[in-house]
């Protein structure tokens, strides 16, 4: 599965637009990981744990966008955004959107 986040895939020609695909998940904070952030909060630097968490996140919100765009027909989802918002203290929601289409090659100028 196709993922850009361009409006196009270069070698390949959009010839159905099926809507939109979109994945989510919501992490909460881990309180042993909590412990670290603080103490590396006082030193300063990166949150290395937060890091990893939000880069699982972001992963299955993209997988499970794919998922959808799948379960739609689509073999490639155009236009992808991701936003990250709060749903509680200590949660958030990340979520991957974008337009599922059918892609095919294009073979034009091809004999």
């Amino acid at each position: 599965m196709i993922a850009s986040t361009t409006n196009d895939i270069p070698g390949k020609k959009v010839t159905k637009v099926l809507g939109i695909a979109r994945g989510n998940a919501i992490r909460a904070r881990h309180v042993g990981k909590d412990i670290g952030a603080f103490f590396k909060g006082i030193v300063g630097g990166e949150i290395h744990e937060y890091t990893k968490l939000m880069a699982e996140v972001r992963e299955q919100s993209i997988d499970r966008m794919k998922d959808d765009a799948e379960r739609m027909g689509g073999n490639a989802v155009i236009g992808v955004r991701m936003a990250t918002a709060m749903v509680m203290d200590g949660a958030a929601e990340m979520v991957a959107y974008g337009t599922a289409v059918v892609a095919e090659d294009d073979n034009y100028g091809q004999s």
